[in-house]
């Protein structure tokens, strides 16, 4: 028996993507960012999450996507890292998924490199893929 993983599900530019349930700390609506001068291209601004800093980065910037509609707010998804709390900017949030280890395999060839080098892999579900992001090479800005 294949074993089963939680996914927390969100959307980017028309991609569906996910991450292990248990490395999100929160989902934010409208948080006010503050920007920060010379700051690497992805870093949005930081959030003021309760007294703690949370640096924000825009996934459209980190997956090489055009900029969201200017009537869109991005949505924050706070995920755990090695080195702190990190918002997510995403366009929208998805469900909570349980898939059975079975539908998943490693990242197709025809992926967008870009895209492909922050997944772990990819679950085939019926009449789409959901790619699994890998977190720690995700929040690194040098990949």
């Amino acid at each position: 028996m294949s074993p089963v993983c939680q996914y927390a599900t969100f959307r980017v530019g028309g991609h569906c993507l996910a991450i292990p349930v248990l490395d999100v700390q929160e989902v934010l609506r409208g948080q006010r960012l503050t920007p920060v001068p010379l700051a690497p291209h992805a870093v949005t601004g930081l959030i003021n999450l309760r007294g703690q800093i949370v640096p924000a980065l825009e996934m459209r910037r980190l997956l090489d996507l055009p900029p969201r509609d200017g009537e869109l707010d991005p949505l924050s998804v706070v995920v755990r890292t090695e080195h702190g709390a990190v918002s997510l900017q995403v366009d929208e949030i998805g469900d909570v998924l349980e898939l059975d280890g079975s539908t998943f395999e490693l990242p197709p060839q025809n992926v967008d490199p870009h895209l492909r080098s922050r997944l772990v892999g990819v679950h085939k579900l019926k009449g789409r893929l959901l790619l699994v992001l890998d977190i720690r090479r995700t929040v690194d800005l040098n990949a």
